[in-house]
């Protein structure tokens, strides 16, 4: 199994984007600041398990629905 250099991908920004949520927003309903919901979009920090299961359940969705340890396909891209 590759880790891809340790990186966890995430669908932060399409899940905002798909409920109309700010980083402002969404870093406020976390408790964390704004720059951090960047970072994690970025893939430039990697969440503790408790910041991912609160993003998921902010979400209201499974936790690997926001998460990979393998990038996500393209949305659009034949399965």
């Amino acid at each position: 199994m590759s880790a891809d250099k340790e990186n966890v991908h995430n669908r932060i920004a399409v899940l905002r984007a798909e409920r109309g949520v700010s980083r402002r927003d969404l870093a406020t309903a976390l408790g964390v600041h704004y720059q951090t919901v960047g970072y994690l979009e970025r893939g430039e920090y990697s969440p503790s398990l408790h910041l991912a299961l609160r993003i998921a359940e902010f979400f209201e969705v499974p936790v690997e629905v926001v998460f990979s340890l393998r990038p996500f396909p393209r949305l659009g891209s034949a399965p």
